[in-house]
């Protein structure tokens, strides 16, 4: 039997109904979740708005947000309000992608200096995948196509139309036919049952023995060479 937890004293009404409802989330009631987004996502969507201006950008930050905060909810303590909480993790994040997309964003032809004609190409270490790199992603793409198949055909559609065929919100709407809201609703949903997945120790198992081959077969290659340049050497 579960214990209820007792009421908390530091928190205005609203933010005991919050709690409320996280304690609700916690043990498995999927319209808990439902509520406490529907409460926020306006604000946090027009808060990430203002810090990225961009409203694709800004849908994305809110659904990851949401993500993030969902996904360790069971860390949340009444010490401060659940918005307080959730504020700070949308900050967080929204924060680590602007640093990403300056980085990104930076031209390594720009002068160093004013005026002058050094540029940043030799001091910038090259952004290019390796051939160890490049496998490792082919086996984390595999992963994720082989786990794909373990969704609805409603979320795989959902997952492979935005992060495969890299379209957009509207256009999603458009080629599937349906609300706008739909397709938010349930790309977000379809990317929390794949990040669950994805943390289960057979995935991640699996990830770990294609990685070390990959490496032991890259590993191999090299000494093939060397061996083959001593010969030739010799």
């Amino acid at each position: 039997m579960d214990v209820k937890e007792p009421k908390t004293t530091n928190l205005s009404q609203r933010g005991q109904e919050d709690y409320d409802y996280v304690l609700k989330a916690i043990d498995g009631d999927q319209k808990a979740y439902a509520v406490l987004m529907n409460r926020y996502r306006n604000s946090i969507f027009h808060m990430m708005l203002k810090m990225v201006s961009n409203r694709e950008d800004a849908d994305d930050l809110t659904i990851e947000a949401f993500g993030k905060a969902f996904h360790k909810l069971h860390s949340y303590a009444p010490n401060y309000a659940f918005s307080t909480w959730l504020f700070k993790i949308a900050i967080n994040n929204c924060i680590d992608h602007i640093r990403k997309k300056r980085i990104k964003l930076l031209s390594i032809d720009d002068p160093i200096e004013h005026n002058s004609d050094n540029d940043y190409s030799n001091n910038i270490k090259s952004t290019a995948l390796n051939p160890e790199q490049s496998l490792v992603r082919e086996q984390r793409v595999y992963l994720m196509r082989t786990v794909l198949t373990k969704l609805s055909d409603k979320y795989r559609q959902m997952i492979e139309l935005r992060y495969f065929e890299e379209l957009s919100y509207d256009e999603i709407a458009v080629k599937l036919d349906i609300p706008l809201g739909t397709v938010k609703a349930q790309l977000f949903r379809a990317k929390e049952i794949l990040h669950n997945i994805l943390l289960s120790p057979g995935a991640q198992a699996y990830l770990e023995v294609n990685v070390n081959r990959t490496k032991r077969a890259i590993k191999a290659k090299k000494m093939k060479k060397v061996k083959k340049a001593v010969a030739l050497a010799s």
